[in-house]
């Protein structure tokens, strides 16, 4: 089956699915992007992602190419064309095209946009989250402004590529104070030994994902206590269970880090339930209303 991408208000078939060569997001990562969980055929969390990305357009002073209700129609349209029922939609937004150079382009220059969508079958993340994952650390050496889902990600990759030469799933980063950070596409979570969550607070130094803030509401409904400050790497090592979140990953346990076992080297209870109720959770979502 032919898959089809949204380019610049088109709908195309993927060979013919390019952008400029002066595109800004190709030259200098100048853009924005988000990827949003489909799950039966439905967008998940659409209206947190839709908030996001409108935070990280102000935030970088991108003009908004459409608006978000527009924006909603071009992302179903582009899951429908692919007929994807369970994968990822991805949206990316740049500064648009222009002569090279470093300053902004000429005020009214429109931003060039991209949607592309894919299936990715449960099972897979299934089996993951059944066996559990593990995880390197590497030393964090990313720009301050983490908090914006920007597509600027080079370190993001380098820390993902020594995740996959190590055999692992994942790596955290890990600051100068000795303190986790995130990971190289999700955000990293721990349980302590009285069963408290932890993660990393998100007003700066890691990314406000979208799992994790669904994931307060789920733990609130479980009878869960999440506390938000910052963990070491002992702490983590040292900890009953760990797991990671993202809308590519949910949440998945963590099993391993640095090749030394968390709790008994076997997913937790807390993650397994956080995992099994997010979809629950998820699938009331169109009855809520959320705040970004």
């Amino acid at each position: 089956m032919s898959r089809f991408a949204y380019v610049n208000g088109l709908y195309l078939r993927h060979p013919e699915a390019v952008v400029h060569v002066e595109d800004r997001g190709y030259q200098f990562a100048d853009g924005v992007y988000e990827v949003c969980e489909i799950r039966d055929g439905r967008l998940i969390d659409e209206a947190l992602h839709m908030a996001r990305l409108e935070r990280s357009l102000k935030e970088l002073r991108i003009a908004q190419p459409m608006s978000l209700v527009a924006l909603g129609v071009v992302l179903r349209e582009v899951v429908r064309r692919n007929r994807v029922q369970d994968g990822l939609v991805y949206l990316q937004i740049t500064r648009g095209v222009a002569p090279r150079n470093h300053a902004f382009p000429a005020e009214g220059t429109p931003p060039s946009i991209v949607v592309t969508a894919k299936s990715s079958p449960r099972s897979a993340g299934d089996l993951r989250a059944e066996k559990g994952v593990s995880v390197i650390t590497v030393p964090e050496n990313r720009w301050d402004r983490v908090d914006i889902k920007t597509t600027s990600l080079l370190p993001n990759v380098l820390a993902k590529q020594a995740a996959k030469e190590a055999g692992a799933y994942e790596a955290w980063f890990v600051d100068a104070d000795g303190k986790v950070t995130e990971g190289s596409s999700t955000n990293a979570w721990i349980v302590t030994m009285d069963g408290g969550i932890v993660t990393r607070p998100a007003e700066s130094g890691i990314l406000r994902g979208i799992t994790r803030t669904v994931l307060f509401e789920v733990a609130k409904a479980a009878g869960l206590r999440i506390e938000e400050r910052a963990f070491s790497l002992d702490e983590a090592k040292a900890a009953r269970e760990a797991f990671i979140s993202a809308a590519t990953a949910i949440v998945t346990p963590v099993v391993e880090i640095d090749g030394q076992p968390v709790g008994n080297g076997s997913p937790g209870t807390v993650a397994t339930e956080l995992r099994r109720r997010f979809h629950e959770f998820a699938a009331q979502a169109p009855a809520r209303s959320r705040g970004g």
